[in-house]
């Protein structure tokens, strides 16, 4: 998935260095695969915290303060177009901050327990994906308050808007998908069989 994840990054020309959070005792690993990733640009890992959460305030330390921009992305959405990572860049560029999502097309419940209690409307609802980019000092105060505070949040672009700022949407794609079960591996592989590449 790193790999997948990595070799889109190569292609975006705007990202001039690259911050990788790696679980302990896989950095070896790591490494290799950036190896054959073929990164042009620097590349630091962090080691990766007990949460998402802190894993990117960690790698967020080892950004270059001369960044203005940061982007944020999980390696489990190995299939993230170029084309995303640019307009969330883009967009973060103007407003401060900007992430992929797709228009939630189910219908939504509510349940307690088993029992349906409500239907949720879907207008205006979206279901967020990485990548997410964000001004670096706007993101480095979202998650020192965060911290300060302690709230938890499973994705950065909530951290900022707690901060009041505004947070752009960039339309993702049902393709950019995350794994997290081994349904959603055995689709990813066979994506990847098919040459398949965001």
């Amino acid at each position: 998935m790193l790999f997948y994840a990595l070799r889109t990054i190569e292609s975006v020309e705007s990202i001039v260095e690259t911050v990788i959070a790696v679980p302990a005792g896989m950095e070896t690993q790591a490494r290799a695969i950036v190896i054959e990733a073929g990164l042009r640009t620097p590349v630091k890992l962090a080691p990766g915290g007990s949460e998402r959460q802190d894993s990117v305030r960690i790698a967020l330390e080892l950004t270059s303060a001369e960044s203005d921009l940061v982007i944020v992305h999980d390696a489990a959405r190995p299939f993230a177009a170029r084309r995303i990572f640019e307009a969330c860049l883009e967009n973060a560029s103007r407003a401060g901050g900007a992430i992929a999502a797709v228009p939630v097309s189910d219908t939504l419940k509510r349940a307690e327990g088993k029992t349906i209690s409500a239907t949720v409307a879907r207008d205006n609802l979206w279901q967020a994906q990485t990548p997410q980019a964000f001004r670096r000092e706007l993101l480095i105060r979202a998650h020192q308050r965060a911290a300060a505070d302690g709230i938890a949040a499973t994705d950065d672009a909530d951290l900022v808007e707690r901060l009041g700022a505004k947070v752009e949407i960039v339309e993702g794609a049902a393709t950019n998908l995350k794994i997290t079960t081994r349904a959603d591996l055995e689709l990813a592989e066979a994506l990847a069989r098919s040459g398949f590449v965001g």
